[in-house]
């Protein structure tokens, strides 16, 4: 699934490509998009000048100059392709958006799970999400605040978009092994200190994570990335001591046992 570093890199590909430009047309190619994407919605967006493209978590808003969202989801294996009108489309294209000047940008997923909805100008809610993890709103204390709350063990609730925006799976074990902090931990049980050294874990991981897409690619190792995630039974990078999985809330958590002690 895309993790947020790779969303806000597709984010600016896209705005890159299309920021100023106008709709020629805006198509679903597969079933799955269709009941998102009705024709009267389709029709609604041609004409119209794309403004403003921005993320917010792992969802990107293409703001429309009569105040219309394109709100889009890419999933589990969404991306952008971007050609020209005219050329060959990429393969699994799902959703086609066309411009005035011949942009060609395709919505691939081979899965097909990515969504993308117009929403009509004031309708769009943005679903309730917590602070970016790389602003200033995402501070110490509003953390602990937040963390005090929950009973749950550390590694799932991290996973929850109303305690912090945009953190997903991988990055959620990545940051609790550079906190060294065992992902079982219940999270109202965190020290101030344990929860600074978590937050800024977090923003670390984040900030150094890959933004184009790793997997599928010939070329590059999963294992050379990560220092924990996908490595079970691999030495942890700064011990030595196999690294452990650990199942929990139906997702896979990567630890090591002895640097993230209880």
């Amino acid at each position: 699934m895309p993790e947020l570093p790779e969303v806000e890199f597709a984010a600016k590909r896209l705005r890159d490509a299309v920021a100023g430009r106008v709709i020629a047309s805006l198509e679903p190619l597969h079933p799955s998009q269709e009941k998102h994407l009705p024709e009267t919605a389709r029709q609604a967006a041609v004409g119209l000048t794309i403004d403003l493209v921005e993320r917010r978590a792992k969802i990107q808003l293409v703001h429309l100059h009569d105040g219309a969202i394109l709100e889009v989801h890419f999933r589990m294996t969404g991306d952008w392709e971007f050609t020209r009108v005219g050329q060959d489309p990429p393969r699994y294209e799902r959703v086609r958006l066309e411009t005035a000047d011949g942009v060609r940008v395709s919505l691939v997923d081979s899965r097909a799970f990515s969504v993308v909805r117009l929403h009509a100008p004031g309708a769009f809610v943005l679903p309730a999400i917590g602070p970016e993890p790389l602003t200033d709103a995402f501070t110490v204390e509003g953390f602990r605040i937040a963390l005090a709350r929950r009973r749950g063990p550390i590694k799932p609730v991290l996973l929850d978009q109303k305690l912090v925006a945009g953190v997903g799976n991988i990055y959620a074990s990545e940051a609790l092994w550079e906190a060294r902090i065992h992902p079982a931990t219940a999270a109202n049980s965190l020290s101030r200190e344990r929860v600074a050294r978590l937050r800024d874990a977090i923003r670390h991981v984040l900030e150094t994570a890959p933004t184009e897409r790793y997997y599928g690619r010939d070329d590059v190792n999963e294992n050379d990335i990560w220092r924990v995630y996908g490595r079970n039974g691999e030495p942890c990078r700064r011990c030595g001591t196999p690294l452990k999985r650990l199942p929990q809330a139906g997702r896979s958590t990567f630890y090591c046992s002895r640097c993230q002690r209880r």
